[in-house]
């Protein structure tokens, strides 16, 4: 686990900057993502190099029919996956902490989550596309099922052969839950997209009190903005 805590960090200080969507986002990331991962999956797949069995003594054919079989390691590919998915969040946390550290540019905190928020929703398309593109990537090199048995006709093999995949069920079972995640976290971040994009930027330091030193609105009472005070009070005479 500890090869993941500096990109848990990374994630957790987003949260400053999402809404709360963004933030139930961030929750299906850490715990059955990278958590789950690191604990399960490096145990259903650490021996799948090495229980992948060939009926062959050929030099060479065993690892030609593997590399048929999976073109990359399932593993390694929904680690980068996680890679790929917290880059954009990590390029805006360190855009924000450079955009603060600049002389004058800290300002209010309602100007800063303006200036911030462009950059944010970019980064949240960004997580979008790489969420699609890995889920049709995964249907597309592994499809939805392990299967036990793999044939293999690549050369140097000399003749058709059979080769075992270990576990297929249990890795079965990993990838539809994986996925699944994956169809919830594309959804998260569709529903937040949408949430920032109706809500619309925050609204500039200072309007509100524009808005105040306005004349009432078309057809409202001209007292209706402020009452007058009493006069002063002074010596009268008569």
């Amino acid at each position: 686990m500890g090869e993941w805590g500096f990109l848990s960090s990374l994630l957790d200080a987003v949260q400053e900057h999402s809404p709360m969507v963004g933030r139930f986002w961030l929750v299906v990331m850490l715990l059955f993502r990278i958590l789950v991962l690191a604990t399960v999956g490096s145990d259903v797949f650490e021996d799948e190099q090495e229980e992948f069995v060939c009926n062959t003594q050929q030099p060479g054919c065993k690892p030609v029919c593997y590399d048929a079989a999976f073109p990359i390691s399932h593993y390694r590919f929904l680690v980068f996956h996680i890679v790929v998915l917290s880059a954009p969040a990590a390029l805006f946390v360190i855009f924000a902490v450079h955009q603060a550290a600049k002389p004058g540019r800290g300002g209010a905190p309602g100007q800063r989550a303006r200036r911030l928020q462009p950059f944010y929703v970019g980064s949240v398309v960004a997580r979008i596309a790489a969420e699609l593109g890995f889920l049709l990537g995964q249907a597309l090199l592994y499809g939805f099922r392990v299967q036990p048995l793999f044939v293999c006709r690549r050369r140097p093999c000399p003749h058709r052969v059979d080769c075992f995949v270990s576990r297929p069920t249990e890795k079965t079972v990993f990838i539809h839950f994986y996925f699944v995640v994956g169809l919830v976290s594309a959804l998260l971040s569709l529903a937040e997209l949408a949430h920032l994009l109706r809500k619309g930027p925050p609204p500039r330091a200072g309007c509100c009190h524009r808005l105040q030193e306005r004349g009432p609105a078309p057809g409202q009472p001209a007292g209706a903005m402020s009452e007058p005070g009493p006069p002063p009070r002074g010596d009268l005479t008569v």
